[in-house]
């Protein structure tokens, strides 16, 4: 038994030893390792920051009542084109019962007072026909019946007004709301049956529709303060629409806030830019978008990724290919980057290749 657990024991050695072999064998027979290269390209490079925001009308303009009651009837609905004077609703007025009562009563009294005037002018009329008074002395009744009449006139347009909304002799109406723009209804926030108060000196008054032209559409967007500095009015802009997947649109800087507002403990700045619509597209009122603003642009630049750069000692190197995986390291001078392309202005050639990191 002990012969047979020396011969086992030698075995083993024995085994461990040639499968050590083996392994130092086949690991110096693996091949060596290659590295990949790639060249400089000749590219455009944008550096270009990005302000999201939404999708509005140039003109939008909200279409109020100017006395309250309740909406009678609605000409148009949503997304229908209007025209400047177009009657979009009409208003059945609810009087005021105490200013009803006053305009009644102010009515009577002018016809009182008108009744009796005429009543005065016609016996003076007379007395002068007889040469009993002077012509003079019938100009103060013709003068006073003139005024009566138009105080009549005058009170009964009043209870016109307060009843009807319009006066008899006019070519008006108050209770007809008409749209001021040429554009298309956005929203009616009101139904008929509705009731609705006027706008005036107090009071904003109940929005009737909103009508805008959506011919001219503008972005409207915030830019964190630490890029505020870098863009400038005129600068070009590219608008993405959430909803338009495939498409984009140009527009064109043309307003940044002088004050920032602050949004989620950062500070930001209003911008607005004009976009230039597409035949073929039409962009709804309310769209969220994103704005790329090309801060700055090189064409045809030189450029190479900027993960095969190496940082040291505030020089920039890549390392050049020389042939039979051997690379040398050699500092270049860089330009404009986009975050992933990074201009090369000096240092490397387009016909040399380099190490790809």
């Amino acid at each position: 038994m002990k012969k047979i657990a020396v011969v086992l024991t030698i075995l083993t050695i024995i085994g461990l030893f040639a499968g050590t072999l083996w392994f130092l064998y086949a690991k110096s027979q693996q091949p060596p390792v290659v590295h990949e290269t790639e060249q400089a390209t000749r590219m455009t490079i944008v550096r270009k920051t990005v302000a999201t925001g939404t999708i509005m009308p140039r003109r939008e303009v909200a279409l109020k009542a100017q006395v309250p009651g309740v909406v009678d009837r609605l000409m148009f609905e949503e997304g229908d084109a209007v025209n400047a004077g177009d009657l979009v609703a009409r208003i059945r007025i609810i009087p005021n019962m105490v200013n009803l009562n006053a305009a009644e009563a102010q009515l009577e009294a002018a016809r009182i007072n008108f009744d009796d005037a005429r009543r005065e002018l016609k016996r003076h009329s007379e007395l002068f026909a007889d040469k009993v008074i002077s012509e003079f002395d019938l100009d103060r009744y013709r003068l006073s019946f003139r005024l009566a009449e138009q105080n009549l006139l005058a009170a009964q347009d009043n209870l016109d007004l307060i009843r009807e909304g319009a006066a008899r002799n006019s070519n008006t109406a108050s209770n007809l709301v008409h749209s001021t723009v040429t554009g298309m209804v956005l929203d009616i926030p009101v139904k008929e049956g509705t009731f609705i108060i006027e706008t005036n000196s107090f009071n904003e008054g109940t929005t009737i529709a909103t009508v805008a032209d959506m011919g001219e559409m503008i972005f409207e967007g915030r830019v964190d303060e630490a890029e505020v500095g870098r863009i400038a009015v005129g600068m070009d802009l590219v608008i993405s629409v959430g909803a338009l997947e495939t498409e984009r649109f140009d527009a064109r800087l043309e307003f940044i806030s002088p004050k920032g507002m602050e949004d989620q403990g950062a500070v930001k700045f209003d911008i607005r830019a004009a976009i230039e619509l597409k035949d073929s597209s039409f962009l709804r009122a309310g769209y969220s978008a994103t704005a790329d603003i090309v801060l700055d642009r090189r064409e045809d630049a030189l450029a190479i990724r900027e993960a095969d750069l190496i940082f040291e000692d505030d020089r920039t190197y890549v390392e050049v290919h020389e042939g039979n995986q051997e690379f040398v390291r050699r500092e270049v001078e860089t330009g404009l980057s986009d975050g992933i392309y990074i201009e090369i202005l000096s240092g490397l050639s387009p016909d040399e290749s380099i190490r790809k990191l």
